[in-house]
């Protein structure tokens, strides 16, 4: 099938770096989730996500498949430029943006306007890292935390948190005295440098508290699933420890999204999807970080089971314009081979699959999150 002219909607996205940042690293940083600097500087070079994006860049580029001749021609256009183009190629028509990666290092929303239409995703993690050091006690920390986010900000569509990362997704209910005893616990180590919050009890909390309000506005709230960094564990980053969550009556009215695939745990994501109405779904970071048949399994295992009104399109672009370009060209291609392979097996005819393609590039991220848009 040929989506390309459907205009995507890009669900979940970060900032691109500046460019005194991103030239800081090697090109290949961008192409691996590894941080270790011997899987940068060698093995994320031996990938087939690298060795075919070179090939994709190159041609986009019009220039030789090597990452130096790559490299010379990225210069010569400027960041500009380059983004200009990676988002023409793109046919982007909207990102979402999570601007709570890297935040000293990106650049700020309204230069990612000058290309294409923003939203912007507020990340919780981030914001209690913010307001932890400004507040002498818990009740003043919580009433502060509870003022950033009740109502959600203008422009802001969705709530983010990366709990997966710093203590997993097996989410339990915690007592406000245990979370402020967590508090004062981290106020005593604080030495009024920046922090970063690890502790589970007074993560879980503070996540239950961002879920109420969520609730109360019909917010949609994303969440880091499946791989990442060498920060998480893989095997917390389960979804299937929701189910706690899931089952929750307060918080049966937040529309949860479970990104990127959830990879290696694609068939338990898509059971969540079949049988919570809550959840969503979407593939980025998988595609187009996997290999070209393991893109194809992710998204035939996603779809064999979730309604296709769950599934969206997003790319996890970040660092650089390249990878909101590479996210879209697998993203339209893989989808539309999975589709025409449906259409072989009888699951759907040649019209359904095109709707259905419609509703995974757009559709179903404008309606979800439609509310927030029109504010």
């Amino acid at each position: 099938m040929n989506l390309s002219d459907i205009p995507l909607i890009d669900q979940h996205a970060h900032n691109l770096l500046r460019p005194e940042v991103a030239a800081r690293d090697p090109y290949s940083t961008a192409f691996t989730e590894g941080n270790h600097s011997e899987i940068i500087n060698y093995h994320a070079r031996h990938t087939f996500f690298y060795r075919r994006s070179l090939r994709d860049i190159a041609t986009l580029l019009n220039c030789e498949a090597q990452e130096e001749m790559i490299l010379a021609r990225r210069d010569s256009l400027g960041l500009e430029q380059l983004t200009q183009l990676c988002f023409s190629a793109a046919n982007l028509e909207a990102i979402y943006l999570d601007d709570g990666l890297q935040t000293d290092s990106i650049l700020p929303l309204s230069w990612h306007e000058k290309f294409v239409c923003v939203k912007r995703i507020l990340r919780l993690e981030e914001l209690a890292e913010q307001l932890i050091p400004q507040s002498d006690s818990f009740e003043t920390f919580l009433e502060k935390f509870n003022s950033e986010i009740d109502p959600p900000p203008v422009g802001v569509i969705a709530f983010k948190s990366i709990v997966c990362y710093r203590t997993g997704l097996d989410i339990q209910p915690v007592p406000l005295a245990a979370a402020a005893c967590r508090f004062y616990d981290m106020k005593q180590q604080l030495d009024y440098q920046s922090i970063r919050l690890t502790d589970k009890v007074l993560i879980d909390f503070l996540l239950q508290q961002a879920l109420l309000v969520a609730a109360k506005h019909r917010l949609p709230v994303q969440l880091h699933t499946g791989f990442g960094d060498p920060d998480l564990d893989l095997r917390f980053a389960n979804p299937l420890y929701l189910r706690s969550v899931l089952e929750s009556p307060e918080y049966r009215n937040v529309p949860l999204v479970l990104l990127h695939a959830a990879y290696p745990y694609m068939q338990e994501a898509g059971y969540l999807a079949s049988v919570y109405p809550q959840v969503y779904l979407d593939f980025g970071l998988a595609i187009p970080f996997l290999s070209v048949s393991g893109m194809r399994e992710a998204m035939s295992k996603l779809l064999e089971l979730a309604p296709t009104t769950k599934l969206m399109y997003s790319s996890d672009a970040h660092q650089i314009p390249e990878l909101y370009y590479l996210g879209a060209k697998w993203g339209v291609h893989i989808l539309g081979e999975v589709l025409d392979q449906a259409i072989q097996d009888g699951d759907v005819t040649a019209m359904e699959a095109m709707e259905i393609a419609h509703a995974i590039l757009r559709e179903n991220a404008l309606c979800l999150y439609n509310r927030r848009v029109a504010r």
